[in-house]
């Protein structure tokens, strides 16, 4: 959910889940979030009890607020848009930026490509794997992105977990992944040894 997504903006994934609880306990609600009218009818300082900061609540308020009104996508037509279009619809909402609905493209709708430039623990993770001295410019991030592509949310959480294990002390080895290329159809040879036929 896109207020999911509001709620872990700058801060922890532990001070997320605590809020995200807090959040869902004042709709007595464990896991299914609550409809846009519930939350519109919550006072803002009960919200801001939870745990979130003004301008969550006022970014979760207009969420909620716009989704009433039928200016938010459901799921089912969100799974039906390009990645493009999700964060060009979304980032109408107040507080949210594309960072914000990136997240939730990788996380709730589970989109094999994308990858946040502007996350600082990506950028850093690059830093770390590439054994640079500065982090990297957005733009700098975008284009060793379009190498990854089409699976760019992996190469993000392999530069999320670069970052966790300098943290850990552990030293970091950048993977090598070596891509099998097909042979030229008319090498016969090349098509047997890959089908595990023994050539002369």
């Amino acid at each position: 959910h896109l207020a999911e997504a509001i709620i872990s903006q700058q801060i922890s994934g532990s001070a997320a889940a605590a809020i995200l609880k807090r959040f869902l306990g004042i709709f007595d609600e464990r896991k299914d979030f609550p409809a846009p009218r519930a939350v519109l009818a919550v006072k803002e300082n009960v919200l801001r009890g939870a745990g979130l900061s003004a301008a969550k609540v006022a970014a979760i308020r207009d969420l909620s607020l716009k989704s009433e009104q039928g200016l938010i996508p459901d799921t089912a037509t969100l799974a039906s848009l390009e990645d493009d279009d999700i964060i060009e619809r979304l980032t109408v909402v107040r507080g949210i930026g594309s960072w914000t609905v990136q997240m939730m493209l990788m996380f709730q709708l589970g989109r094999p490509d994308v990858l946040p430039v502007a996350d600082y623990g990506v950028r850093n993770g690059f830093r770390i794997a590439y054994r640079l001295r500065d982090l990297p410019t957005l733009r700098e991030l975008a284009r060793q992105g379009d190498k990854w592509a089409p699976y760019r949310s992996a190469a993000a959480w392999y530069l999320w977990r670069a970052v966790d294990l300098e943290k850990s002390g552990v030293e970091w080895t950048r993977p090598r992944i070596r891509l099998w290329r097909a042979p030229p159809r008319g090498d016969a040879s090349a098509r047997r040894r890959r089908s595990g036929v023994r050539t002369r």
